[in-house]
């Protein structure tokens, strides 16, 4: 999960990159139409903000789903350490996720 948010933050980071250097200046204004240059990056960067989204709600689910099943197990095992060090791993990775969530302002 980490690894793929980093690789699509790379991607806002070329977007900035690409307006830093696209977007023209008072000296070059006639040579580039920054109305089009600007409309294709935001809307590049809107849809790498929605694919970010999904995959951040889609791993909520899945440990949403990991963390039920595992509370589920503590109530069976309460005993179990093992269970118990993996159940707070798992809550833990939820926490994170949910944070990423609201960090994107969804």
């Amino acid at each position: 999960m980490g690894e793929l948010l980093k690789v699509m933050r790379m991607i806002d980071d070329r977007l900035v990159h690409e307006l830093n250097t696209t977007v023209p200046t008072a000296s070059s204004a006639g040579e580039t139409d920054a109305s089009q240059t600007c409309e294709q990056l935001y809307e590049s960067l809107m849809a790498a903000h929605a694919s970010r989204d999904r995959v951040i709600k889609n791993c909520i689910a899945q440990t949403s789903s990991v963390v039920q099943q595992l509370q589920e197990e503590r109530e069976k095992n309460t005993d179990d350490l093992t269970l118990l060090r993996q159940l707070r791993r798992e809550q833990t990775e939820s926490k994170w996720m949910q944070s990423e969530l609201s960090a994107e302002g969804w």
